[in-house]
This record gives C-alpha cells, structure tokens and sequence, in this order.
C-alpha cells in the first residue's frame, strides 16, 4: 500500500496506534498464559512485521512531505515519484486531473499502477501540469563498459 492522501495517511496513523496496542495486549496475554520471551517472539513476529511495513509507508509520506525524494535509478521507478511530488505540493487527485483536462478516475487509475506502461509523452505531461523538470543522467555501468 503507498498512501497517496492526507485522510489515508491520518487513517495509517490513527492504526499504528491501534496496532501498537494491539500487539502489547498480545504480548500481556502470552505472558499470562506463561509462553517464554522466545515463543512470544514468534507469536507476535507477522503483526511486527505489518505494523512495521505500515510504519514505513507512513514514514516515506511524512518524508515526501517534508520535500525529500529519492533519487530515480530506473526509469519504472519515475511514477512513484510523480506521486510523491503531487503529494509534496499539496495537489490532490482531482486538481491534478483537471490541470491534465481528464477525469479524477484516470489519475486515480494511473497513480494506482504508479504510471506503469505510461508513454513518455504523457509522463512529461504529468511533470509540466505540476512544474516539474526532469535531468537525466546517463553513466555506463562499469561491468558492462569493460
């Protein structure tokens, strides 16, 4: 899941905080039922491992947030980032569709699949409906440059 939105991000939030206490219950319960550290260790690992792949989500949009991107080594990675700089700048879906001339759903749609399959053309589209502009640099990888 990749929040895309203020309210899913405020929803992420709102259950990493039920899942936190969640967990503590389980870890008391296990504890109460006389289970060692170890056993409960295993019990609770796949509710630590979602809460904390849902921690990172909520981490990586507070960072967008703040106007942190990363860099884009491949170019199937440039829609997450078109997503990241609409949430930067505070665009929602649907602004971002009528500055495109096209329906909320499309956007919806295309951020969904995080631009893939998306033509060139349209991808700068999308980077000049938000200002954006993009640098490329091109290096030979040394293995292959050899």
């Amino acid at each position: 899941m990749v929040i895309k939105n203020e309210p899913a991000y405020l929803k992420a939030v709102e259950k990493l905080k039920q899942d936190q206490e969640f967990i503590n219950s389980e870890k008391r319960r296990f504890e109460e039922m006389g289970l060692n550290s170890e056993q409960i260790k295993m019990a609770i690992e796949p509710l630590l491992s979602f809460h904390e792949q849902l921690k990172a989500e909520v981490e990586y949009y507070e960072k967008i947030k703040r106007g942190s991107f990363n860099p884009i080594y491949k170019f199937t990675d440039i829609g997450k980032t078109l997503i990241a700089y609409r949430i930067y700048l505070g665009m929602t879906q649907a602004q971002l569709a009528s500055k495109l001339g096209v329906s909320e759903s499309q956007v919806s749609r295309d951020e969904r699949h995080e631009y893939y399959g998306a033509t060139t053309e349209k991808i700068e589209t999308v980077m000049e409906a938000m200002g954006m502009k993009a640098t490329i640099s091109i290096e030979i990888d040394g293995e292959l440059g050899a």
